[in-house]
């Protein structure tokens, strides 16, 4: 019996879409078509590559509006912050096409005499990308486009919450002249998802998502019979450091922006914060002033500005992280009672700032991905350091300062993938995007995106 897979939409509870998932023998048959077409497509030339990808990005952009409610629909974003992802979409997108030559290109390591040596990158074969529901396309961007430019086939899992979004890079890409097979969307269970990554034909596998999805993967790869590589972009419980030189307005604004957005359900996002206590007061006051304009409600109205949680479940765990840091000392600043959407039984939760917090709680080091921050009185910069390091976790950190060295500084010594200055919860496009610890390993975006996705292959030409 086939089984079916059910977008229940966070907004209001209704059933938004359904789709078939791929059975066992399907999936594996679109590996076999994958292994095929990508023969054809590698030797596609780079520039040929180029136009293909790139016009399909115009052919996204060109639905904006399309794509901004279906994604309310799907996840929960408002509306009137939608369109955001396509946005980054289309930068990252275009950065990745147009950093492919000089990423790709042969390298040569000198003259020797009589000798003619180069190495070149040539591209893994099958690439399969399995990517979350919170930012369903700017994950999937950072390693589909770059796959496909290097001369790849990608299979592309989307989180079933997100199944349509899988469904529109299909189209885009199909319309935009790639040839048949080197893009395939599927619809997965994790049993059939399992059975793809153990193909031999498959040579990476690029995941983002929870700590306990990456092990799931990992343990897959490792019982399949090839040699597949793996990309994990995994948990995060991101660290800011106020620092007492910071411009306390513009810092407040970021730290809210970090905080709150997109409901809290980041990697990046932060969770924690770290204050000098000569500005803590001040700061405080600040956040929970930002998080009270937040507008909690539908996120198909043009007003709301903090949507639902993904699902009821997910907004449960985050109560109780909060109920458990109360009980054992925290206090909660926000009376949830003033958003009359918030729902003590529902996905819509009210955002939340916890000070009297400190590293025993669960909120302080477990990831809760949802609008709730916890913010901690530090009297130094070593002190700072401490506490942002004392986590699993370490995909990115945020210092928050006039001083351009005291944040290069404090920098160096955090065990972070990225470090900001007075900014956060972006990806820019030109750097690595990668974690150490438990925040996962491996690369995307830059030209160092290009290395896990192709393999070296070395020329030794004796021309006498």
């Amino acid at each position: 019996m086939t089984e079916t897979l059910r977008i229940v939409s966070p907004a209001d509870g209704s059933i938004y879409a359904e789709r078939a998932l791929a059975e066992r023998t399907e999936a594996l048959a679109a590996v076999e078509y994958a292994a095929e077409a990508q023969r054809g497509w590698r030797e596609t030339p780079l520039g040929e590559r180029q136009r293909v990808l790139s016009a399909a990005v115009d052919r996204f952009i060109a639905r904006r509006e399309a794509i901004v409610e279906e994604l309310a629909w799907q996840m929960g974003r408002p509306v009137r912050q939608g369109g955001g992802e396509v946005d980054g979409f289309e930068e990252r997108a275009r950065y990745m096409i147009e950093a492919a030559p000089a990423a790709l290109a042969d390298i040569d390591p000198g003259a020797k005499p009589g000798l003619r040596r180069y190495i070149r990158r040539e591209p893994v074969g099958v690439v399969f990308t399995l990517v979350p529901w919170n930012f369903p396309y700017l994950t999937a961007v950072n390693s589909v486009w770059p796959a496909l430019v290097a001369g790849n086939a990608v299979i592309l899992k989307h989180a079933q919450q997100t199944a349509l979004c899988a469904e529109r890079l299909a189209r885009v890409l199909a319309e935009a002249g790639l040839p048949e097979g080197v893009f395939q969307a599927l619809h997965l269970s994790h049993a059939t998802a399992a059975a793809v990554m153990q193909h031999e034909a498959v040579r990476l596998v690029c995941f983002t998502g929870s700590l306990r999805g990456g092990r799931a993967v990992q343990r897959a790869v490792a019982a399949g019979k090839g040699f597949a590589g793996t990309g994990l972009e995994l948990g995060g419980k991101d660290p800011a450091y106020v620092r007492a030189d910071a411009d306390l307005a513009a810092t407040v604004a970021g730290v809210a922006e970090g905080a709150f957005f997109n409901a809290g359900q980041s990697c990046c996002s932060l969770e924690r914060v770290y204050v000098h206590e000569s500005v803590y007061d001040t700061f405080v006051t600040g956040l929970v002033a930002e998080a009270g304009r937040l507008v909690l409600g539908n996120p198909l109205d043009a007003a709301t500005t903090l949507g639902p949680m993904i699902r009821p479940a997910a907004a449960a765990l985050v109560r109780k992280q909060i109920a458990a840091a109360v009980r054992s000392g925290a206090r909660a600043l926000i009376d949830p009672n003033s958003f009359p959407a918030d729902d003590p039984e529902g996905a819509y939760l009210a955002p939340q700032v916890l000070v009297d917090v400190d590293h025993g709680m669960r909120v302080m080091t477990e990831e809760s991905f949802g609008p709730v921050v916890g913010v901690v009185r530090v009297r130094s910069d070593a002190e700072a350091v401490r506490l942002m390091n004392d986590s699993e976790f370490g995909l990115s950190a945020s210092i928050w300062t006039r001083d351009v060295a005291a944040a290069e500084r404090i920098g160096k010594q955090l065990d972070t993938g990225t470090v900001f200055m007075n900014r956060c919860d972006y990806l820019d496009p030109a750097l690595a995007w990668t974690g150490v610890k438990h925040s996962g390993y491996g690369c995307t975006l830059s030209v160092l995106g290009y290395e896990p996705l192709t393999r070296p292959k070395s020329f030794h030409l004796k021309l006498e």
